[in-house]
């Protein structure tokens, strides 16, 4: 089994966002809006539908990965969660674009879907409340990543604790996620960060 670490880092290495934005004539997402390959950045400047596609394929791609390593290892969750944890490395630092990757928000989720389905339901909880209240796509993504260790340690299993592994894999994607949204959190500080809203169609770049 090898080769699964290595599959599971080029699958996250898939930039469906710039592929997206590419196929559809609109440029290079990477010099557009925040220059960020994820589902916020896509929807804001290549309208909702371009945006949801992205959010659901780089969501989709890392569920994939961790359903099928779960299948090929019989469950074993340290496999499970090594795969989970390198396509999140491989969507936030793709070796396709130069290791320039998203925020690793639906990949994230994706990955921890085959692990722990109800803390990823209790995650995107936190992250409608907390887009309801702020308004702040970035904001709510770090508030629910933020959760996400505890959700993972409260709700892996109804009677005892996740193995060490699953927990510490947890905790590594809050890190990653929130570090991956520094930019954000300047802004945020700044009070110059974007609050989110879709657009019907793409945003015509600046000459």
């Amino acid at each position: 089994m090898w080769w699964l670490p290595l599959a599971a880092y080029l699958l996250g290495s898939i930039p469906f966002g710039f592929l997206i934005v590419k196929l559809i004539g609109a440029g290079d997402i990477r010099f557009r809006g925040s220059g960020n390959i994820g589902a916020t950045n896509v929807a804001r400047e290549a309208g909702a539908l371009p945006g949801l596609a992205t959010l659901l394929l780089d969501g989709g791609k890392g569920y994939f990965s961790v359903w099928l390593t779960a299948r090929l290892t019989d469950g074993n969750p340290r496999w499970m969660i090594l795969a989970a944890l390198l396509t999140l490395v491989g969507h936030t630092f793709p070796l396709w674009l130069r290791f320039q990757g998203g925020r690793g928000v639906a990949t994230g989720a994706g990955v921890f879907l085959p692990i722990c389905w109800q803390a990823v339901l209790g995650a995107l909880i936190v992250w409608l409340v907390a887009l309801l209240f702020w308004r702040y796509v970035s904001l709510a993504s770090i508030s629910a990543a933020a959760f996400l260790p505890l959700l993972v340690y409260l709700l892996y299993a109804p009677r005892h604790a996740p193995p060490e592994s699953i927990s510490a894999g947890a905790s590594f994607a809050m890190l990653l996620i929130i570090a991956r949204h520094r930019s954000n959190i300047i802004r945020l500080l700044r009070g110059t960060e974007p609050q989110f809203t879709f657009r019907s169609g793409p945003r015509t770049p600046k000459p």
